[in-house]
């Protein structure tokens, strides 16, 4: 099956159409299992020490937030999304009260207000979305402080027969039908399907992190459906 590739004006239409689908984006994340176990995992793979601060870029209603919350109780947190919907949701949430929340552009957090540096840096389901993955990659590094991590919890399914054939099928057959139900559009559900078809490999979103000055890349797996699906990228800051 031959796919469409995802241009840049669709990934430029994200933050609106997620403005679309807010209002029910943490029920339809609710019904995928292991969702918010696994940003939980990654958010926990970043091994940071006590009173870090933590940039989560991409962080949409607030749900990787709350990850990141549940691993690190004494964290300072901001959260960053380009969706002002989103934001909205995520503000909205009591638990969250204390983050301080940017509507920025997850292509230059600094030019958003997000100010460095911070100890990690979390980008669930963002780098595949944004125009310039290695120019985003390379203005992340600049906000990580010495000895800073950053973790993109990221789908990548390229050259994995099973995972691509997982992908399709939960997202065919599950995630595109519950969106029309809950959210009334199928549009942002089948543009995330053809984002991750058409994403990196491992191997290739590991290359980027390199490039971009990362050093003791390395990637580890989820479990469940999402094994070889959706993977923890892990990375030490160039200093």
């Amino acid at each position: 099956m031959n796919e469409p590739l995802v241009s840049t004006h669709e990934k430029k239409a994200v933050p609106g159409e997620f403005d679309r689908v807010a209002k029910s984006y943490d029920l339809l994340s609710a019904l995928n299992p292991g969702y918010e176990r696994h940003l939980r995992r990654s958010a926990e793979r970043m091994g940071l020490g006590p009173g870090a601060r933590i940039l989560d870029l991409c962080c949409g209603t607030g749900l990787s937030t709350a990850q990141i919350r549940a691993a690190y109780p004494d964290a300072t947190i901001t959260g960053l999304d380009a969706s002002a919907g989103m934001l909205e949701r995520a503000r909205s949430k009591e638990e969250l009260a204390d983050v301080t929340w940017i509507h920025g552009d997850a292509m230059d957090p600094a030019a958003s207000g997000a100010e460095g540096p911070y100890d990690g840096i979390l980008m669930a389901y963002g780098l595949r979305n944004v125009p310039d993955p290695d120019v985003c990659l390379e203005r992340l590094s600049g906000l990580l402080a010495d000895g800073g991590t950053i973790c993109l919890h990221e789908y990548s399914v390229r050259g994995s027969l099973w995972a691509t054939g997982m992908w399709n099928f939960v997202t065919l057959g599950i995630v595109i039908p519950l969106g029309l139900v809950f959210a009334g559009t199928t549009k942002i559900f089948r543009y995330l399907r053809r984002s991750v078809l058409d994403f990196d490999s491992v191997a290739q979103v590991e290359e980027r992190m390199r490039r971009a000055g990362f050093r003791e890349v390395r990637t580890e797996p989820m479990s469940g459906w999402q094994r070889g699906v959706v993977h923890s990228f892990l990375a030490q800051s160039p200093r």
